[in-house]
């Protein structure tokens, strides 16, 4: 008997299954551990000539957004790399190796837009906040118990385990995305997978601004955290833990407790330590 295909349904390689070849799908993941590895060392480098210190520390905004997407390309893009992979097999049917590579690259280059966007209101919130450390250091320990609370408390919210989601189990937008049309549609699909991304894991960096935006620590265990978060079985447990954990420590931000660590992103040169 011949099989009858549902009317309406979607005949597409992502539902199908499609796998790269053993090779092939080495290559993709080596290519994207590569990218981040050399990210690290570009942001450990920086790092080390900036120090950690509140605000901006003197950068203006096209450096700064450059060396953000450095650290974007570092922290997120071991989390995003199943997902790159997962449309990587989607295309293998539609495409050479070349080409297959080029639509990838593509679609982590939209990812990054979309955090390189996030970046602009980064910037915005390090600079206003190192004004007022710089004017008020006295400020410091409310600026780090807001952030804290903040992103403890998004943790906790609904719209963090909604984007969450989407990150951990892509696999129903991917196959929508497949009505998306050329030339840009590997673009489009990197910019709202990153949009998800972003919305999943903006609290998390909101704490870089306590820690220290170039606190190499800090960024590393943020980074652990996501990936722990996207792919780890229990990662939706480990998000509620973190925001548990990010309200203790907004309660000991505000009294000053252990603020020489806690706050280092926030000391004032003219704040006693």
């Amino acid at each position: 008997m011949r099989t009858v295909q549902r009317q309406g349904s979607v005949d597409h390689p992502l539902r199908r299954g499609v796998l790269l070849p053993a090779r092939e799908l080495a290559v993709a993941w080596s290519l994207i551990a590569l990218i981040a590895a050399l990210a690290w060392v570009l942001t450990v480098g920086q790092a080390r000539g900036m120090g950690i210190g509140p605000g901006t520390m003197g950068t203006g905004l096209p450096l700064f957004l450059l060396l953000w997407l450095a650290m974007m390309a570092a922290m997120m893009l071991p989390s995003v790399a199943p997902v790159a992979v997962t449309w990587a097999k989607g295309i293998a049917r539609q495409c050479g190796g070349a080409t297959r590579a080029l639509r990838t690259g593509t679609f982590l280059a939209g990812y990054l837009i979309a955090w390189t966007a996030f970046g602009l209101l980064a910037y915005g919130g390090l600079a206003l906040t190192g004004s007022l450390v710089d004017q008020h250091p006295d400020a410091g320990r409310w600026i780090g118990a807001s952030a804290f609370a903040l992103a403890g408390l998004y943790q906790l919210g609904p719209l963090k385990d909604i984007c969450l989601r989407h990150c951990r189990s892509p696999m129903a937008q991917l196959i929508r995305y497949a009505s998306y049309r050329p030339p840009l549609r590997d673009l489009r699909v990197g910019l709202h997978h990153g949009a998800y991304c972003v919305g999943c894991c903006w609290a998390l960096m909101v704490v870089l601004i306590p820690l220290g935006v170039m606190n190499i620590a800090a960024m590393a265990g943020v980074a652990t955290l996501i990936f722990l978060e996207k792919l780890w079985y229990r990662g939706p447990q480990l998000a509620r833990v973190a925001g548990v954990a990010f309200l203790l420590l907004a309660v000991l931000a505000v009294l000053a407790v252990f603020q020489d660590w806690l706050l280092p992103g926030l000391q004032s040169p003219m704040t006693p330590m």
